[in-house]
């Protein structure tokens, strides 16, 4: 058997090939970085990365995850690209661990390499990518187009250097004994004078190359500077369906205050309308002093109830319940009920203060006090918050402030609330949210942080980069086709959609929109339909929805009319002409059709008609298609050309060859839309197709598109 040292010399290190004489020249060499000269591959870039590996891109926990490198070396040698990817549970871990899963990356074309992982649970996870030149691939790819005996039984010598090199490496005995062999064999065949082709066949041995393999040459690899972060969310953080209500508000008798008891009543209803998740405004104590009165009167009554979101009174702060709601056991009974109907409770947490909140004595110094005793109250300009004391968070108790809050979230996360819509994250600071999340989420990977703040975008993304898992959008603002267009085809391809996942409400407690104010039930449908076949997340402040409430507080403004942030409200869910049971067509629409559950596959269509919308998504398989078209025009019929072509179709479905082989291959440009609403049912040919909306009959088709499977009995069938 040789050993390395009775190889040819060329095949042998020089002696003294790692020093340099102290004179010379190549002392004086120093690679940019520092880096070690013979590392000859490149690792240009990994995506996802946000901000440069500053922040985590986001995904759902048991779905693939694409990871995609740039990498490249010099000449013609073959070069071999790995993904490492583990669970980072502590949060900071950028040196992959021995436990860290490898998957060879397979180049893609440009010189750019994909791999998958599929992340098995949520929690914070890291990934990188590693490159190396591979001496003993670029051997074999050069053998395969060797034809001269001679230059054959050269080849062969290198392979067998290349085996024991690779003997040497494994850790397993078989493969060390069966590389070893193979190199005794080569080094045979080369010096013997047989058959050139036997030995080359020999040389391209599979089962010697997939040992080869399993211990490659490593030495001069290169990795990625940064291992990078990647959040894996349940799928709820990807798809869900709000639905919003105020307990208080939930009596059956008018001018009565609801109770958890009388929520529990409704859950079944909820339910069925096809929502997941039920949120609620705050249910603390409210404060007295400067408490709101009707319509956001600035001097209250005695009966006035107050806002919810003035937290605080002698009852208790942030971790009490508001005693005309129930107990701490009614709440707890409820969660579970919810939960029994396959409804998620979701608390809003605001993170501000009545005036007469326990802390506002307990911790003076949370506050900012002006000259004159005072406190200054909460803006977001142009509202005014008389009741509400925003907190001072260049207190010089900031820690103490921040542990106090992160226990706000772990006191409900104790009562089974794992859903926190957050209110105005926007005006508390933004270290504070990037530590409490990251906090919070790694010991309960599970929880979903919903921030409502309608402000600047570099804000909310922001705020979605440091960790909200979802965030409020302009939709509400975004009514014309460009707008609508513009805005939704940011969302779902920009780089934002890395880590900001849209959840878009047509209305909200704080926000009726104009074009809700004339009442008209072509706007109302057609604007559910958008925020539900838009966006995979979307909700609605739901009985004033519903019931098409419409009447705003007085000229120009956003806010509802007798707004029930303000009082009670009797909610007659019966009254003629309601939209529950369109509500429920279309939530059913939305969760039988796994194309409408991601933000990513959005595709506007073309129509030579403005007040026309028609836009298609797809299921990550492309098995499900779904083509959503809105009249954007309330008071007349719309018709036009929609363009939607064959190759369109074939862009997103299954492989022909997936079919049985009885059944012949669906005709390309013959496919059947059936309307989800209507139940109306339409076969489209060609590329340009009519499509007639009347708002008055349905404001809207979302059509399933079903391809042809074949045809028996005189009848064409549809799948």
């Amino acid at each position: 058997m040789p050993k390395p040292d009775t190889l040819p010399s060329s095949f042998r290190p020089a002696a003294n090939a790692s020093a340099a004489s102290p004179a010379s020249p190549s002392t004086l060499v120093t690679p940019v970085g520092g880096a070690d000269g013979r590392v000859r591959a490149v690792v240009e870039a990994v995506l996802p990365c946000v901000d440069g590996g500053r922040f985590a891109a986001k995904r759902v926990a048991g779905e693939p995850t694409r990871i995609t490198a740039h990498c490249f070396t010099d000449g013609h040698d073959v070069l071999r690209v790995a993904l490492q990817w583990w669970r980072d549970r502590d949060g900071n871990a950028n040196t992959a661990p021995a436990e860290a899963t490898e998957v060879a990356m397979e180049a893609s074309g440009n010189d750019e390499w994909v791999a998958d992982f599929t992340p098995p649970e949520p929690g914070l996870y890291r990934y990188t990518v590693s490159a190396w030149v591979d001496p003993f691939e670029s051997w074999r790819r050069e053998l395969e187009r060797r034809v001269d005996p001679q230059d054959i039984r050269v080849a062969a010598r290198v392979g067998a250097a290349e085996a024991l090199a690779a003997a040497q490496r494994a850790s397993a005995a078989r493969d060390r004994s069966d590389l070893t062999d193979w190199a005794q064999a080569l080094e045979r065949g080369a010096q013997a004078e047989g058959d050139a082709d036997m030995l080359k066949a020999l040389a391209l041995d599979e089962a010697a190359a997939a040992a080869m393999r399993r211990h490659p040459d490593r030495r001069f690899e290169v990795r990625y500077p940064d291992a990078l972060p990647l959040r894996a969310d349940r799928e709820r953080a990807r798809y869900s369906t709000w639905y919003e209500l105020f307990p208080r508000s939930t009596s059956p008798t008018a001018g009565v205050h609801g109770t958890f008891r009388d929520v529990e009543a409704r859950l079944a209803d909820i339910a069925a309308m096809g929502f997941d998740v039920l949120y609620f405004p705050p249910i603390h104590p409210i404060g007295r002093e400067q408490r709101k009165g009707k319509n956001n009167a600035l001097a209250a009554g005695p009966d006035d109830v107050g806002s919810p979101w003035a937290i605080g009174a002698r009852e208790g702060g942030h971790k009490a319940i508001l005693p005309e709601l129930g107990t701490v056991q009614d709440f707890r009974r409820l969660v579970v009920a919810a939960k029994e109907q396959g409804l998620e409770v979701a608390l809003d947490i605001a993170f501000q203060c009545a005036p007469d909140h326990p802390y506002v004595k307990e911790h003076p110094d949370w506050f900012r006090w002006r000259p004159d005793g005072t406190v200054q109250y909460a803006e977001n300009p142009p509202k005014k918050y008389q009741d509400i004391y925003p907190f001072n968070f260049e207190c010089d108790d900031w820690r103490g402030l921040w542990g106090e809050l992160k226990s706000v979230f772990e006191h409900w996360i104790g009562e089974g609330v794992r859903i926190f819509r957050v209110d105005n994250p926007h005006t508390k600071a933004f270290p504070f949210w990037e530590w409490v999340i990251a906090e919070i989420q790694r010991d309960h990977p599970d929880t979903i942080f919903l921030a409502e703040a309608f402000t600047r975008p570099k804000v909310m993304h922001g705020l979605a980069k440091r960790g909200f898992t979802q965030s409020y959008t302009y939709f509400t603002w975004r009514n014309t086709k460009h707008e609508l267009t513009e805005y939704f085809t940011e969302l779902s391809t920009g780089p934002g959609s890395e880590y900001f996942r849209p959840n878009a409400w047509p209305n909200t407690p704080d926000i009726l929109h104009e074009h809700l104010q004339g009442g008209e039930p072509a706007v109302f449908m057609a604007r559910l339909v958008l925020a539900a076949t838009l966006a995979a997340s979307y909700g609605i402040y739901g009985p004033a929805y519903e019931l098409l409430e419409h009447l705003p507080r007085g000229p120009g403004s956003e806010e509802y009319l007798d707004s029930e942030k303000y009082q009670l409200r009797h909610w007659d869910l019966e009254r003629p002409g309601n939209l529950r049971a369109f509500i429920t067509r279309v939530n059913q629409i939305r969760r039988e059709n796994p194309a409408l559950h991601a933000d990513h596959r959005l595709r506007f269509l073309h129509v030579d008609n403005d007040q026309l919308l028609a836009y298609m998504k797809h299921s990550a398989d492309g098995r499900n298609i779904v083509v959503t078209v809105v009249n954007l025009d309330p008071h007349h019929p719309q018709s036009g050309w929609l363009r939607l072509s064959a190759a369109d179709i074939a862009a997103t479905a299954p492989s022909t060859s997936d079919m049985p082989a009885s059944q012949p291959a669906p005709p390309p440009a013959d496919w059947q839309m059936h309307d989800l609403l209507s139940q109306q049912r339409f076969v489209w040919q060609g590329d340009a197709h009519y499509v007639l909306l009347d708002p008055h009959r349905s404001p809207a088709h979302v059509f399933v598109v079903r391809r042809r499977v074949g045809r028996h009995d005189d009848f064409d069938h549809f799948e």
